[in-house]
């Protein structure tokens, strides 16, 4: 190989490459972003369309249906689901993974523009959304002080908001909880009723006698002034004293026909810090900027704007993804590191040399810092993940430097010079190293190809770890030989006397099981076989939870309940969670749905974000705090309370189990899901058990008598618009004072929003000039309505979902199918399990197709190296026995097959070959240079045992800290490494003595074939 030789005969130019590297890497590095997970692009978007009053009934009818209709015809869309809520319409729109979703919302906002003038009126412009998960806020804080409310919003509005935007890599800041203060005119029925006058006609007084315009000019002597008309008002008593006419002639002052008072517009949410009201601020980064820089960068702003600050007001932070995304980072470079370490006690225990060593141990930074720039370059960031592929690959980047530099000692014991030496060494095994490194990338390729969550989330795993095996092989072929060449001394050291018993050990082991070939074979398939018992302990589920400490909790209380009466429900759940002692930051959201959730607000909802201390200050999980807020919370009266936790990265299903009930009557749907929540809440392991076809909300349905309105000039839009405008008001016009504009909203007295008799009192004027009273053209009936309707695929559905604890999710499963099989089914209706139950089997069937490929793509890499197709064949047998390892570990740790588990067993498929691969291409080296089969076999298994024992030590120690799982973020990458780690120590102790035996097997069949056809012919 040329490589070799040049590298040897020009070290410095080898030194100057690798320190143009480092100098390469430490830029790289610099510059990486870094997050918690991989870039995810969801191929979900979400058209958001508003109804102000509308009911839900409404929304569904006249908004979300026509929506579904055309939107549902795009090419490439999964699925259609649409929620329709008071006053807004969702429509959610799933496509295929791999579309391209700026083609795909440029197609939407075409179709949009076909229906938009078939909506009614009322119906705002259809906004379309891109789902990204990066959007979520990276940081909360709260704003608090002694002082009134107004002024208080005023800071947060005018000093704190426009800082925040200003922050480098900040993309969004919403602030949340703020009071506005707003000129309300209350005019009640009953002085309209008297003096014939309507809602509609003091709004355009209002508006009409509230401006300010221009006249044209005027000259006054050399001059050319502006001529002004201001007839704005100056003060609230210039509007109480604004005269309004009569029909019947004559004015009448409005402050005799209405009360005029300055108030704060009603909020639509109470929040609060640790019990304290406060103003909030959701702060989100742009999609390509760095999490743990954007915050950082908030830090330094918050504290110029803490300088500027009026005396009393405080700034604290409730949320802060940065800081576990800090911790993970640093916890997975702290496994990297011991793992390394690891990695290198071993290399020194097998090489008992400081030298030798040096010269393996030296490619892993090497190896390293190449990657961080290839990395870079292709765009990837620094997360768990990428992280958690280095720590995987840290043990196997020396696998290949020990095979090398065990072949240049075996060179230098046969008489070689050390220049010599390296040179014949390197190249003479340099082909089986790249074969062997080539297996292990080969199979992620099948990764990088196939489509779904898993590929989105493993592939840039899949890059990191082929980047750092490519660029350790260049290392192995290069720096190897050129440091062996002038750094290792001819005279090495004898081995240990427990290495010396290991390897008399082995080969009576391997001469006793080449003498009794079927015991070893059946034995094997015994053990396989067995292994099969233990298959049901192994749970499965989607992706590992994390333990980042933060809680969500969703309250419920019934339809119709007041904002207040909601804010003192939560407050009573605040008292009760401060008596947990592992609690640290509480922050509360009456009339909000909470952080991160998706939906309309509404007066009866309420949420509590609870951070935990670190992990490395509590003794109990998340989850296990959690039990006791269920226990703590579990007898409110009339509440319902969901608690969960929270976890970032924004993909998946948010539930578990989600199980979706099809069809089109809604009392049908809802009989269906309440018997399904029964049966899910018998079924061990479920929580929080949720039928989202909620009560539904009183209300008042004003039918109006199509005849009787006709009769009167008037129509439904013309009533319903002056109803909507007694209720929820209109702003008639803007009043300024003191640099501020004030909304001036006109609206019913709140008594009279509470009173039917006096609804039915309002005054609709006609076109004739006349008023006439609702009820003479409408009737007011009491319902209940439900309060909201979702649908998927153009059917209504109804969804009961449930969280899990302390069981897997593929069990639970099961369990929930048997006991769904009792439920009658309605004809017409159809019931799915779907939510992470979904996710998690399409991955598998993704993995599925990408393990046969990979399987597949090893053995053609090893068919090319070995220029046949049997001793590829040989070494397969050392897959099998992974699947002993694989099953005894999980059962072992206590871990479930997850996607993440699924990926390691993948990645054994061109791992466990590599030891096997070294051996049979040894044995047919001495089978060449006319050993005899067995007698190279018993000479290529103790020499190859030394190579083999340190390649897969290394690679086992190196991830022993991550197969522990401790530390934050750990739980994503333990069960990779757990299935790795005990199926490459499993396949190991096989492949030592079963490829043996089946490449006499196979070398007799193709010897008994050869003399089939010689007979033949």
């Amino acid at each position: 190989m040329k490589i070799v030789d040049v590298s040897v005969k020009r070290p410095i130019g080898v030194i100057m490459i690798v320190i143009a590297i480092i100098l390469m890497g430490t830029i790289s590095l610099k510059n990486l972003a870094i997050d918690l997970y991989p870039e995810i692009n969801l191929p979900i978007t979400i058209v958001v369309t508003d109804y102000e009053g509308a009911a839900p009934q409404e929304v569904e009818k006249m908004v979300s249906e026509p929506l579904e209709g055309v939107l549902g015809t795009i090419e490439g869309i999964k699925k259609v689901r649409s929620i329709s809520a008071p006053g807004q319409s969702l429509i959610i729109l799933e496509f295929d993974w791999g579309s391209n979703m700026d083609t795909k919302i440029n197609s939407i906002r075409d179709k949009l523009d076909l229906v938009t003038n078939i909506l009614p009126d009322e119906v705002s412009k259809p906004l379309v959304l891109k789902m990204d998960p990066t959007a979520i806020p990276i940081v909360r804080l709260s704003v608090s002080g002694d002082m009134e409310a107004s002024r208080l919003s005023n800071i947060a509005e005018d000093i704190i908001k426009p800082r925040l935007e200003r922050t480098s890599g900040v993309a969004n800041v919403d602030l949340i909880g703020n009071k506005e203060k707003e000129i309300k005119v209350e005019v009640a029925p009953i002085y309209l009723n008297g003096y014939g006058l309507s809602i509609n006609q003091i709004i355009q007084v209002l508006a009409g006698e509230n401006i300010a315009t221009t006249a044209g000019n005027i000259k006054r002597g050399d001059q050319e002034l502006l001529l002004r008309i201001n007839g704005e008002f100056s003060s609230i008593e210039e509007i109480k004293n604004l005269l309004i006419p009569l029909p019947t002639g004559g004015t009448v002052k409005l402050d005799e026909i209405a009360n005029i008072t300055e108030d704060y517009k009603k909020s639509d949410t109470i929040t609060k810090v640790s019990g304290k009201p406060s103003l909030s601020f959701d702060i989100s980064k742009k999609s390509d900027g760095n999490t743990i820089k954007v915050a950082n960068e908030l830090y330094k702003s918050l504290e110029k704007i803490e300088k500027i600050l009026p005396e009393g007001v405080k700034i604290d932070i409730v949320y802060d993804l940065s800081i576990f995304i800090r911790q993970s980072v640093d916890n997975v470079v702290r496994n990297l590191i011991i793992g390394g370490s690891l990695a290198t006690i071993i290399l020194f225990y097998f090489l008992r040399s400081v030298r030798s060593t040096l010269v393996i141990a030296i490619t892993m930074p090497i190896a390293v810092i190449t990657t961080f720039n290839l990395i870079y370059f292709t765009g990837e960031s620094l997360n768990i993940l990428t992280l958690g592929g280095l720590a995987l690959g840290i043990g196997m980047m020396v696998d290949s430097s020990i095979v090398i530099l065990e072949n240049i000692f075996r060179y230098q014991e046969l008489g070689y010079d050390r220049i010599e030496a390296a040179k014949e060494g390197a190249k003479e095994v340099g082909s089986a190293v790249i074969a062997s490194a080539l297996t292990t990338v080969a199979v992620f390729l099948p990764i990088v190809f196939v489509e779904g969550l898993a590929a989105e989330l493993f592939r840039p795993l899949a890059l990191t770890v082929s980047f750092a095996l490519i660029a350790s092989l260049i290392a192995s072929l290069t720096i190897v030989p050129m440091l062996s060449a002038y750094l290792l001394q001819n005279k090495q050291k004898e081995q240990s006397k427990i290495m010396s018993s290991v390897y008399s050990v082995y080969r009576r082991s391997l001469e006793w099981s080449l003498n009794h070939r079927k015991t070893v074979v059946f034995g094997t398939l015994a053990l396989i076989l067995a292994t099969f018992a233990l298959v049901p302990m192994v749970g499965t589920e989607f992706l590992p939870q994390m333990d980042q400490g933060e809680i969500n909790i969703d309250i419920t209380l019934p339809e119709g309940t007041l904002l207040e009466e909601t804010d003192k429900t939560i407050d009573y759940i605040v008292e009760r969670l401060w008596e947990i002692k592992e609690v640290d930051t509480i922050f509360t959201s009456a009339g909000s749905g909470g952080v991160f959730s998706m939906g309309v607000s509404n007066t009866n909802v309420g949420n509590i974000y609870v951070r935990l201390v670190p992990l490395s200050e509590r003794k109990r999980s998340t989850d296990q705090v959690m039990e006791e807020i269920r226990r703590l919370t579990k007898k409110i009266p009339g509440a319902e309370i969901n608690v969960s936790q929270i976890q970032s990265g924004g993909f998946g299903s948010s539930a578990p189990i989600s199980i979706t009930i099809t069809g089109e009557d809604l009392k049908v749907l809802n009989n269906l899901a309440e018997q399904i929540k029964a049966e899910v809440e018998q079924v061990k392991g479920t929580r929080n058990v949720i039928n989202t076809a909620e009560e539904g909300r009183p209300e008042m349905q004003i039918i109006v008598d199509q005849e009787k309105a006709a009769m009167y000039g008037l129509n439904f839009s013309q009533i319903m618009s002056t109803v909507k405008t007694g209720f929820n008001g209109q702003v008639a016009t803007r009043f300024r004072s003191q640099g501020q504009e004030i909304d001036v909203r006109v609206t019913l007295p709140e008594e009279y929003k509470q009173d039917m008799k006096q609804v039915e009192d309002i005054l609709i004027q006609t076109p004739y000039g006349s008023a006439i009273p609702l009820k003479e053209v409408a009737e007011l009936v009491q319902v209940k309505g439900p309060a909201q309707i979702e649908r998927e695929d153009q059917r209504r559905k109804v969804n009961v979902t449930s969280d899990i604890v302390n069981r897997d999710l593929g069990s639970i499963t099961k369990d929930i199918e048997d006991r769904l099989k009792k439920i009658q089914i309605p004809e017409g209706y159809i019931v799915e399990i779907g939510g992470q139950v979904e996710d998690m089997a399409e991955s598998f069937g993704s993995l599925v197709y990408a393990l046969i490929l990979a399987i597949f793509l090893v053995y053609m890499v090893m068919a090319v190296q070995f220029e046949a197709v049997s001793y590829p064949f040989i070494i397969m047998f050392s897959m099998p026995a992974t699947f002993i390892g694989i099953v005894v570990g999980l059962v072992v740790t206590g871990r479930t097959l997850s996607v993440a588990a699924f990926v390691g067993v993948i990645m054994l498929a061109g791992i466990v070959v590599n030891n096997a691969i070294v051996l049979v291409d040894y044995i047919n080296n001495l089978r060449k240079k006319g050993n005899k089969r067995s007698e190279a076999i018993l000479i290529a298994g103790p020499n190859r045992l030394r190579p083999i024992l340190m390649t897969t030590l290394t690679t086992i120690l190196g991830l022993i800290p991550l197969t522990l799982g401790i530390g934050e973020g750990a739980e994503t990458q333990a069960p990779f490494a757990t299935v790795v780690v005990f199926g490459l120590g499993f396949s190991t102790l096989v492949t030592l003595l079963l490829v043996p035996v089946v490449y006499t097997y196979i070398d007799d069949f193709e010897k008994w074939f050869k003399r089939k056809l010689s007979f033949k012919r």
